[in-house]
């Protein structure tokens, strides 16, 4: 894949209530094979579309014309497979492509759990170049023991749970760029996603508090969030390493300890 897109699709860190605590935690948000198409809900970015159902966000944009200076918007629909592959409705979803004074942020007027940055008061825009450029050098987001590895448990656990204490700080695993930090997947609570070469994502979910804004160049081992237990029944971290949007065993990645 080339690295043509490099885009901030929508979103603020806020757009939906903070998810129960009696939820299973991240692997319980598992889904099956992706539908056809997805209407656009506020808080929604192409990042956490494309991460919710195991896609590459490139390819997501490829099939709906969407481009670096593209935003999507409330209501919108997006293909979620080739063209090739539509339903039999042969009603294909809108794109992107449609007239650009329609494209907005999508946005809500609900608090964000973000903390320390101030909302920004211009326009957003696509998101800078990854502070990456070359093979991503990970570290650990948080030293604590692994209670749950990949692949573990039903439905499978998609990366790696790591145990601490309420507000430890959640460091970044590589230097990136941040292209989701809110509360809207389902069993995630709030959560953080970093896009470092365009190739790979990483993922922290369950915070209790975030410190980063979509759009934030991070260097690896900044503070980005602190641990906490939204969305799972426990306080801990879960890690992900995502390549071309496929979920991979960060402990292939991560330094040995």
């Amino acid at each position: 894949m080339t690295g043509w897109l490099i885009v901030l699709l929508g979103g603020c860190a806020s757009g939906y209530a903070p998810v129960t605590d009696q939820s299973l935690g991240a692997r319980s948000a598992s889904k099956g094979p992706a539908p056809a198409s997805y209407r656009v809900q506020k808080g929604d970015t192409l990042y956490s579309i494309a991460f919710r159902y195991g896609l590459d966000y490139r390819q997501v944009a490829r099939w709906n014309g969407i481009s670096s200076r593209d935003y999507i918007y409330p209501g919108q629909r997006l293909r979620l497979t080739p063209s090739s592959q539509r339903s039999s409705s042969g009603s294909a979803p809108s794109s992107s492509s449609s007239s650009s004074s329609a494209k907005t942020t999508v946005s809500s007027g609900s608090k964000s759990p973000v903390a320390s940055k101030p909302q920004p008061t211009s326009k957003p825009k696509p998101a800078p170049a990854p502070a990456s450029t070359g093979p991503v050098r990970w570290q650990w987001p948080h030293p604590g023991r692994i209670l749950s590895g990949f692949g573990g448990g039903q439905p499978a656990n998609k990366g790696i749970d790591i145990i601490g204490k309420q507000g430890d700080a959640v460091k970044a695993a590589a230097a990136g760029v941040v292209v989701y930090s809110g509360n809207g997947l389902l069993g995630y609570g709030n959560m953080v996603i970093l896009n470092h070469d365009n190739q790979y994502l990483s993922a922290y979910a369950h915070n209790s508090r975030i410190f980063v804004r979509e759009g934030d160049k991070v260097k690896a081992g900044e503070k980005i969030a602190e641990i906490g237990s939204t969305g799972a029944a426990r306080t801990m971290l879960h890690f992900e390493i995502r390549r071309d949007g496929n979920p991979v065993n960060p402990m292939r990645y991560l330094p040995k300890r």
